[in-house]
């Protein structure tokens, strides 16, 4: 059985996972602009790695409370297609990077803060993506999700072993990894073909 669950392999940093996730396929690729990130990359470099990339795989920059101008400059810089804010940024920035930039925003909520389910609800963002903390690693309660009224993205927590149950029980728009598939903070092509097939297969990923 066959899923249309996309996936998104977020924190690429060197020119191996480029390779890697050229060879294996995704449906996005994560940039990170946060400087206090251990994934964090320098725009310039992120504009190489992009050109690299399959045409098929959308680069995506990837925020945390930046400043605006900021974020209009590095995504000019980089040429990434999507802009994911990973902050507490609000309506009226979203708003603003997406008439700005004329590119999709997904707005990032941590499931666990009081009403962050009900504002993803009407977020103006074009895509929203709910996780347990940016890149904690760790899984939610994904039964808050059940009845969750939009596309969005699913992350925290997710790696080989999981992400086929996730998928079952919640059929999200987009799955979104970037620990579950490293080694010692360092991007693993092994699991990042486990998760990939996992994804496409429902959690056959042997």
């Amino acid at each position: 059985m066959m899923f249309g669950t996309e996936l998104k392999i977020c924190g690429l940093s060197r020119i191996e996972d480029i390779t890697a996730v050229n060879r294996h396929g995704a449906d996005y690729a994560g940039f990170v602009f946060f400087e206090k990130s251990k994934r964090y990359v320098d725009p310039y470099k992120a504009n190489e790695l992009i050109s690299l990339l399959r045409a098929d795989i959308r680069p995506v920059g990837v925020f945390m409370d930046e400043p605006l101008d900021n974020v209009v400059r590095i995504a000019r810089i980089t040429g990434v297609e999507l802009i994911q804010l990973h902050g507490h940024e609000s309506e009226e920035y979203v708003e603003y990077v997406r008439r700005t930039l004329d590119r999709p925003v997904i707005k990032a909520y941590k499931a666990s803060e009081d009403g962050a389910i009900e504002r993803a609800v009407q977020s103006a963002a074009d895509y929203v993506m709910i996780d347990s903390g940016a890149g904690s690693g760790k899984k939610f309660d994904w039964s808050i999700l059940k009845d969750f009224k939009r596309d969005y993205f699913l992350a925290g927590g997710l790696d080989p072993e999981s992400v086929g149950e996730a998928i079952r029980m919640l059929e999200p728009f987009a799955v979104d990894v970037s620990s579950g598939v490293e080694t010692d903070g360092i991007k693993d092509e092994e699991k990042i073909a486990k998760f990939i097939k996992a994804v496409k297969h429902g959690g056959n990923y042997v």
